[in-house]
């Protein structure tokens, strides 16, 4: 049922097309990847979680993962629909694919469903999460500066070694106070691992707002 299009059923004795497993699923996929996005990603805010979940619960999205694994091949589709190259259309497999996800869930449960969405979007959810801006913490401390009245942040740069294996260190300060330190191998990823610790203590609830040390993931992601 999950793979039959209204056109099918136009043209057959089929009994059912695929629109309430559609319904269905729709809920089961929003649900999943609000689920995981909520837990894997713990430093994004109300908003930035919601345009993470859009980026990847579209028609487009859900159509490229729908083709990657060859719903268009397996559908059953009117002969019209088909001539007109329903097995390609967006909205179709779109469709289909969430109509998968319903199935899945009237058929194995919750758990099962919500491993099959995640099976086959985790690609597609890492890569909205690592879109550019996500990952540029300076951006985000200014941002989040602006927000509070703090003083704009200013970074001062110290670098150490040989010059084939120099290492910088950065540390970013508000008006007088020193808020977050990290290295890298570069000035810009010094830069940005303190802008990181920074932008982690300010919004964790029990962090000291004047740490200067980095989270360790801070600059193993710099470096």
């Amino acid at each position: 049922m999950a793979l039959t299009h209204r056109s099918h059923c136009a043209e057959t004795d089929a009994p059912e097309p695929n629109e309430r497993l559609e319904f269905l699923g729709d809920a089961v996929l929003g649900l999943a990847v609000t689920e995981h996005i909520f837990t894997a990603y713990d430093d994004l805010a109300e908003g930035q979680l919601a345009k993470l979940r859009a980026s990847v619960v579209n028609t487009a999205t859900l159509a490229v993962v729908a083709r990657r694994i060859g719903v268009g091949s397996q559908l059953f589709l009117g002969r019209g629909e088909n001539q007109s190259g329903g097995r390609e259309k967006e909205s179709i497999l779109a469709d289909a694919l969430e109509a998968i996800f319903g199935a899945v869930f009237v058929d194995a449960g919750w758990e099962r469903a919500a491993e099959v969405v995640l099976d086959l979007m985790i690609d597609d959810i890492n890569a909205g999460a690592e879109r550019p801006g996500r990952q540029d913490y300076k951006t985000r401390l200014q941002e989040l500066a602006a927000e509070r009245t703090l003083t704009p942040p200013s970074y001062r740069i110290t670098s150490s070694g040989p010059d084939h294996d120099r290492v910088f260190e950065a540390v970013v300060s508000m008006g007088t106070d020193e808020r977050g330190a990290g290295h890298g191998t570069s000035k810009k990823r010094a830069e940005q691992a303190a802008a990181q610790a920074a932008w982690r203590a300010l919004t964790s609830a029990d962090a000291d707002p004047v740490s200067t040390s980095p989270a360790s993931g801070a600059q193993k992601e710099a470096t």
